[in-house]
């Protein structure tokens, strides 16, 4: 399938998702997380869930990381030039809303890509080889881009993944595992 038809496909896919579905499969995929060979590293980046889009709760997972005494990054976007920016999450980070629903770090600690040792990678779909597909700004592809190259890039999805993604550019960054409510995909790169 191309990217366009699989982002309309998974957007339906979670409008029919009810909140306490989301909260459940959310805390599963979490749980799932524990499994991943990522513990002994340091710096662990995290997105915020849009929840508008009924995208993952990553909540559960922070608590995860926090309980284990990780370095949290989160991240502020950029629409006009498409990049990231990455602030240290701690007690006194203030988190508000962008224009597009995004909870964002007003300001913080900042802290660069090449610092970063795990990202967890929001995304609509992603296929049996890895490929993913975001809601097509590019503001991942960039971000994973500019990390260190042995980054470990883990998708959380709600589904399992498609066969093939029929339009993959040669700049989208393949994932190394996607973490379901069901289990853990690995892609070897």
């Amino acid at each position: 399938m191309l990217k366009k038809e699989l982002r309309l496909k998974y957007k339906n896919e979670r409008k029919e998702l009810k909140f306490e579905e989301i909260q459940d499969i959310s805390l599963a995929i979490a749980n799932s997380c524990l499994a991943l060979p990522i513990w002994d590293y340091t710096y662990f980046h995290l997105f915020l869930p849009i929840e508008e889009q009924k995208e993952v709760n990553t909540e559960f997972l922070l608590q995860i990381l926090a309980g284990r005494d990780k370095e949290i990054v989160i991240s502020k976007s950029d629409f006009e030039t498409r990049k990231m920016t990455h602030y240290l999450l701690t007690d006194n980070t203030k988190i508000k809303n962008n224009a597009y629903g995004i909870p964002e770090p007003v300001d913080g600690i900042e802290v660069p890509s090449s610092k970063i040792d795990v990202v967890f990678v929001p995304l609509l779909a992603y296929d049996k080889k890895g490929h993913r597909v975001g809601y097509g700004k590019g503001f991942y592809d960039t971000f994973l881009s500019e990390c260190k190259s042995d980054v470990i890039k883990v998708g959380l999805s709600f589904f399992d993944p498609e066969e093939t993604i029929s339009d993959v550019f040669e700049s989208d960054v393949k994932l190394d595992f996607c973490v379901t409510p069901y289990g853990i995909f690995e892609f070897k790169i």
